[in-house]
């Protein structure tokens, strides 16, 4: 069952729902939050929220503001402090707004217990300086959060980790290294963590994000870098890839070319994991000579999880659909976002959330109001971020959850 919550024009303003029913609810927040919920059969949840804030403040003044108005959606969920598990913060300067943010809260505290937090420089248009994605888990059997280093984060869920991997990269302040060693380092930094417990590149990495301070020019050297660091593990077109998005964007580290952030899933079963394909729509990237998934697939007892890779105005062919059309682009790339569910038994309106990526931030509002107009009630953060080709103009990536009644696979 899904929920969802979406700002309106008004002050707070609530309705109470039956957790355990099957029907749907609505509800409204303030200007500025947007979630989605999603309730298993046994009343376990998992909620995604949206917070943004208006750009006439300053960044202090925003910062305080995107706190309190998530504090405000976590007490309108009735969430306890400590099911957080994963946030992502966009900025528009991160080496200037990367400390604050991480004295702010949103890194965890005693009573949120350790976050996974992700710190990106995209900045959030139409031009705020900030702006927040948040995951959370209500559990109803034992739950617990362990941090394993500072970017590596292990949540144990009914008897399955899950580890969140946020801001691995070179930490390079002072000395520049190049985009291709950068990337070998952030997958070793992975493969290392996976390796300690007990997992593989191959057959637990389920998403990646990979950031790019220039995509148009490191974009190339991290894909063949990738796809070398692929086939040493394993990993190749007779076998499968993993779903990522790779993307414009920075760390806090004024030399960093590449980071990344990345989700595993441990303790899988083998008939977990599968792979979302629609090649009457979209082409294998192989085919293009780029190794990642279009979506990856991961089903529980109760419910499935599709992690829709960053996905653009693309054709069967490979070749880009409207160029020089943002809202032609943006429409065809939902159009594919949707052949992905169907080929997972799943649609659009099971989307938990959107981020859409735009290289020319001046096409924001066309792009919010089709937003507005078409999916009304689905979180969205619209942010800058050049795509990997020129010519793409706006790239869509998400999370969808759907039920699934498969009580031999494992708990989530």
């Amino acid at each position: 069952m899904t929920v969802s919550q979406h700002g309106m024009d008004s002050e707070l303003a609530l309705k109470t729902f039956d957790r355990d029913s099957p029907a749907n609810a609505r509800m409204r927040v303030d200007t500025g939050i947007a979630t989605n919920s999603f309730y298993g059969l046994n009343g376990e949840a998992e909620h995604f929220i949206v917070v943004q804030v208006p750009q006439s403040l300053g960044f202090r003044e925003q910062v305080a503001l995107l706190y309190a108005r998530y504090a405000r959606a976590r007490k309108s969920l009735g969430l306890a402090a400590d099911t957080a598990v994963f946030r992502r913060v966009f900025v528009s300067d991160v080496l200037n707004q990367a400390a604050l943010i991480r004295e702010s809260g949103f890194a965890g505290d005693a009573a949120d217990g350790p976050v996974a937090l992700s710190i990106v420089q995209q900045p959030p248009l139409p031009g705020a300086k900030v702006a927040l994605l948040a995951h959370h888990i209500e559990s109803r059997g034992p739950f617990e959060k362990r941090r394993l280093s500072k970017h590596h984060l292990l949540v144990t869920k009914s008897g399955v980790r899950h580890l969140w991997s946020t801001g691995l990269c070179a930490g390079a302040d002072n000395q520049p290294v190049s985009a291709a060693t950068q990337t070998r380092g952030v997958f070793r930094d992975l493969i290392g963590v996976l390796t300690h417990e007990g997992g593989r590149l191959s057959d637990n990495c389920v998403r990646t994000w990979i950031y790019l301070k220039d995509v148009d020019v490191f974009y190339q050297a991290m894909v063949d870098t990738r796809r070398e660091l692929f086939v040493e593990y394993g990993l190749n077109k007779d076998t499968h890839w993993i779903a990522s998005t790779g993307i414009e964007g920075a760390c806090a580290h004024q030399c960093d070319l590449v980071a990344m952030d990345a989700y595993s899933v441990l303790d899988l079963a083998p008939a977990q994991m599968s792979y979302l394909k629609d090649l009457s729509r979209l082409c294998s990237t192989g085919d293009y000579s780029v190794t990642f998934e279009r979506g990856t697939r991961v089903a529980y007892a109760d419910r499935c999880h599709h992690f829709i890779s960053g996905t653009a105005s693309i054709d069967r062919a490979g070749r880009v659909v409207h160029p020089g059309d943002v809202l032609g682009q943006l429409k065809h790339a939902l159009g594919n976002v949707q052949a992905l569910l169907q080929a997972g038994s799943a649609s659009f309106s099971d989307m938990m959330y959107l981020i859409v990526y735009l290289r020319d931030p001046t096409d924001f509002a066309a792009v919010q109001d089709f937003l507005a107009h078409r999916h009304p009630d689905l979180p969205a953060i619209v942010v800058q971020g050049a795509v990997c080709r020129p010519q793409w103009l706006v790239e869509v990536e998400g999370v969808a959850v759907t039920p699934n009644d498969q009580p031999a696979l494992p708990a989530f």
